[in-house]
């Protein structure tokens, strides 16, 4: 044989030999010997203690096949380790690992390991214990030390528990949590493979829970998408998934069922980081489908429909990740919206409300005015702009408000609702609502329009109001500061004007509204028969939460009435007199004012006997009124021609008629006249 060809032959053997030594060796080597070597390397790469404390043995295996070409018959290398441990970082309090795995297995491609990839296939994990901490000043014990770039890259395809248990305490987020996780069977019906039962607490409240879901980094596969479904449950409120997610370590897409149920939409903020207002017990059922992007992601909660307490709720709400805050935007619309199940986001529901949804009873029982406080410091977590619309509005069954229509914006912790759009009673009520929650006080601002409601609809199970042909009209203007309902009427500063035309009043009515202040007055005053109203007429100034009465004239068949006083929104007193005027002598009580003084909730009226002593015929002595030009306007946008609007010829009255000056006092200078006996 020429020299050349055996030079050439036994160099292709050599070339030859060269694996099949490197595999016999790998066969016949005791991996065990290397395991003190394998054990530093690992730790010095993770800063941690890192152990293989069993058999470490290597045997070779087809792998499953993947391409359909002579590569899918070339043995992979298969290690095999038992009793692994990796400890916590050296400045960790606990003694504990962090991971302990009863046995690992997992194989490598040969071929990828040409161009410095290491590919695995499957790592298969028996019986591992992981223990995941973090502390409160943020630090953890799944972050590793910073290495220099290795040209190696991993490439994990495929990961599988057997009988594991996943531990979290997080001091920052107040989880203390274990899942207990094992495989599952593949059937025809579906691709889960491992499944989970979640147990703890979260911020105090008892959290549980389960789910399966495919194969764990089984993800790279666009084309086939990972499935998942899972329940969880914090404290009252539960959560429900079921669909998939198109590679899940990225959250590529996401597109599954989700259904929300708890005692307020409010207790959904430390789980998704959405603000949300305070409600009664809920649940909404839709589709989310999601997909990532540089900023964060962009999700649409989708058609979805439910309740919130009694009243239906649905729509579409779209949250995406943007700066300087997410966005929160869509539409939401109810059909049936009862005006209880709004109390909550005010704090005006009752404290067995309050209790149900997690909020202490805080309401104090000699108190009206909600207290309860809103929670601005999660406002300038998220913008929001959001169109609301309720398409027919009940409050109880004797007071439907035809509809609501507002636009709610969100922006850097201020709060607007503009405008805020009530159909009521044949008519309407516009407000512009202003919260601004930047400071340690709202600044709130309101201004409220209401034209043209039809007395016999907004009381329409009111028999003797159903005759009345009146109609309410009237403008208030108030700013306030303050962090609840009640602080906010405390502070503020404005004026109330109304006026209310031809209409029925009774004990009864009064009743119905609950009003318990004109229950008592009209009682002693009339009675318990109904009193027609040919108008009333109030213009009110509200000044540091005090109301003092500018105009308050009550115009019946039978006298009219001249309120003065005050009504102290902040100590919730009453403080009024009232001088009837008799029209007539059937009702001699008329002639005496009357004064009504206490709190909201038990007003006390009192008559002042000194003046039911008068002789009739006798001046009754009147408080001095503002000018009633001020409310004209509300005359213009009334229903009637003025000379028909008992209201116009009331007002007109007033203004032209001079009005009897206090005890003691004169006008123009002028001792005031001797009362004729």
């Amino acid at each position: 044989m020429p020299r050349t060809k055996k030079i050439m032959l036994w160099s292709t053997v050599g070339l030859l030999s060269i694996p099949l030594v490197f595999v016999l060796f790998l066969l016949v080597f005791d991996w065990n010997a290397a395991r003190p070597w394998i054990n530093q390397r690992v730790s010095e790469a993770t800063g941690r203690n890192f152990a293989i404390n069993g058999d470490l043995t290597l045997n070779w295996q087809r792998g499953q096949p993947a391409t359909d070409t002579w590569r899918d018959w070339i043995p992979a290398p298969r290690l095999s380790a038992h009793d692994v441990t990796l400890g916590n970082p050296a400045d960790s309090k606990t003694d504990s690992n962090m991971v302990e795995v009863g046995h690992i297995t997992f194989s490598v491609n040969p071929l990828p390991l040409l161009t410095q990839t290491i590919v695995i296939p499957t790592l298969q994990l028996d019986d591992p214990i992981v223990s995941l901490e973090r502390k409160r000043d943020g630090q953890n014990n799944w972050t590793f030390k910073k290495t220099e770039p290795s040209p190696w890259t991993v490439d994990l395809q495929r990961l599988l528990f057997y009988k594991g248990e996943i531990t979290l305490k997080d001091e920052i987020k107040h989880i203390d949590a274990k899942a207990n996780i094992d495989s599952l069977e593949p059937t025809t019906q579906n691709d889960y493979v491992v499944g989970w039962k979640l147990s703890g607490t979260f911020n105090g409240a008892k959290i549980s829970g389960d789910g399966k879901a495919g194969a764990l980094l089984a993800l790279k596969n666009v084309d086939k998408p990972f499935p998942l479904s899972a329940n969880l449950n914090v404290g009252k409120t539960s959560i429900r998934v079921n669909g998939t997610v198109t590679k899940p370590q990225e959250l590529a897409a996401i597109n599954m069922q989700l259904h929300l149920s708890g005692a307020s939409m409010a207790d959904l903020y430390p789980i998704t980081g959405i603000t949300l207002p305070k409600t009664p017990e809920f649940s909404t059922e839709g589709q989310l489908t999601g997909i990532m992007n540089v900023q964060g992601g962009k999700w649409t909660y989708d058609k979805f429909k439910g309740k919130v307490g009694e009243s239906d709720i649905g729509g579409t709400l779209t949250y995406e990740s943007k700066e300087p805050r997410p966005l929160l935007s869509g539409t939401v619309v109810s059909n049936l919206l009862r005006l209880s199940d709004l109390g909550p986001i005010i704090g005006a529901d009752s404290n067995e409300s309050k209790k149900e949804r997690g909020v202490a009873p805080n309401q104090p029982s000699n108190k009206v005015l909600p207290v309860e406080k809103f929670t601005t410091e999660r406002w300038g977590s998220i913008d929001a702009d959001v169109k609301i619309t309720g398409r027919k509005i009940v409050r109880d069954e004797s007071l439907p408000i035809e509809n609501l229509d507002t636009h709610l914006k969100l922006q850097d912790k201020v709060v607007t609702l503009m405008p805020l759009n009530f159909g009521v009673a044949g008519g309407n009520m516009i407000a512009n609502i202003k919260m601004d929650g930047r400071n340690d006080l709202i600044k709130a601002e309101i201004k409220l329009s209401a034209r043209h409601l039809k007395l016999k609809q907004l009381f329409p199970t009111f028999e003797a109001m159903q005759a009345s042909f009146g109609e309410v009209n009237g403008d208030t203007s108030l700013s306030a500061t303050g962090n609840s309902i009640a602080s906010m009427l405390a502070s503020s500063n404005g004026e109330i004007k109304a006026l209310i035309n031809e209409g029925t009043i009774s004990k009864l009515l009064l009743e119905q509204i609950g009003l318990n202040v004109g229950n008592v007055v009209l009682s002693q005053l009339f009675g318990d028969k109904q009193v027609k109203l040919n108008c009333m007429a109030s213009d009110l100034s509200v000044t540091n939460g005090l109301i003092q009465t500018r105009t308050l004239i009550l115009d019946t068949d039978d006298a009219v009435l001249y309120i003065t006083g005050n009504i102290d929104l902040a100590q919730e007193k009453l403080d009024l007199t009232i001088n009837p005027k008799t029209k007539g002598l059937r009702i001699i009580s008329l002639r005496a004012p009357l004064y009504v003084k206490g709190d909201f909730k038990t007003p006390k009226v009192s008559v002042d006997k000194g003046v039911v002593a008068l002789k009739s015929g006798g001046v009754i002595v009147l408080g001095a009124l503002a000018p009633v030009t001020a409310l004209l306007p509300l005359i213009n946008v009334g229903s009637q021609n003025e000379g028909d609007n008992k209201c116009a010829v009331l007002l007109k009255e007033a203004r032209d008629k001079p009005v009897a000056p206090p005890p003691g006092k004169t006008y123009k200078g002028k001792p005031a006249k001797k009362q004729s006996g």
